[in-house]
C-alpha cells in the first residue's frame, strides 16, 4: 500500500467568503490518491514583532511550525494585495521562519491564487516563491494556476481541471523531493 502523504493547505486571507479558502476546500475533494491535504488556521498568530518573539513565541506561531514541519508538502493559495502578499501570510511565514527548525527547509511546496480580477493573482505567486525559496522551500516551477474571475464557490470544470492538475504535479514533486 503507497503511503499517505500529507499537505497542509495555508491560505491568505481570512475573510469568510475567501475565493482562496474555496479552492482550497475544492483541492481536498480534486486531491489524488495518496494525498490528503489539511487546512491550517492562522488568523490567530499576532503580528510578528521581535520582542514578542524574545518574550516567548505564541501557541499559535508554534502550532502553524509543527503543522508545517510535519506535513509532506505544503500548498499556499493567497489574494494578491496591492500586488504582493497579504500581511497574514507575511506574518506567519516570517514567524515560522525565525524558530530554530525552520520548517520550509526543504519542503515541498505548491503555490496558487485567486481573485476577481483578469489576472487572477499572479503577482503575489512570485512573490511568495521568492520568498519562499530564500527559506530553502522547494517550489513546484509548474503547472502555474490563476483564478481570474472567482466567485466564490468553485463550480467551474476549466478551473478544477487547473487545480486537479497542480495537485497531481503536486505529489509527484512531493514523491519526487522525498528520494
Amino acid at each position: 500500500m503507497a503511503e499517505q502523504l500529507k499537505v497542509l493547505g495555508v491560505c491568505g486571507s481570512a475573510r469568510k467568503a475567501s475565493f482562496n479558502m474555496a479552492a482550497l476546500r475544492a483541492c481536498k475533494e480534486l486531491a489524488p490518491a495518496g494525498l490528503s491535504i489539511t487546512i491550517a488556521n492562522i488568523s490567530d498568530i499576532p503580528m510578528y514583532n521581535q520582542d514578542l518573539f524574545d518574550a516567548g513565541v505564541p501557541d499559535s506561531a508554534k502550532r502553524f511550525h509543527a503543522e508545517i514541519a510535519a506535513a509532506d508538502g505544503v500548498l499556499i493559495a493567497s489574494p494578491e494585495y496591492n500586488f504582493s502578499l497579504p500581511p497574514l501570510l507575511k506574518n506567519a511565514i516570517d514567524w515560522v521562519s525565525k524558530m530554530p527548525n525552520q520548517p520550509f527547509m526543504n519542503k515541498p511546496v505548491a503555490v496558487f491564487s485567486s481573485s476577481q480580477g483578469p489576472l487572477g493573482g499572479a503577482r503575489v505567486q512570485y512573490d511568495v516563491r521568492k520568498i519562499i525559496v530564500q527559506l530553502w522551500g522547494l517550489v513546484l516551477p509548474r503547472p502555474e494556476v490563476f483564478i481570474g474571475g472567482a466567485q466564490g464557490k468553485l463550480t467551474d470544470e476549466t478551473t478544477r481541471k487547473f487545480l486537479t492538475d497542480l495537485l497531481a504535479g503536486f505529489k509527484t514533486w512531493i514523491e519526487r523531493m522525498k528520494k
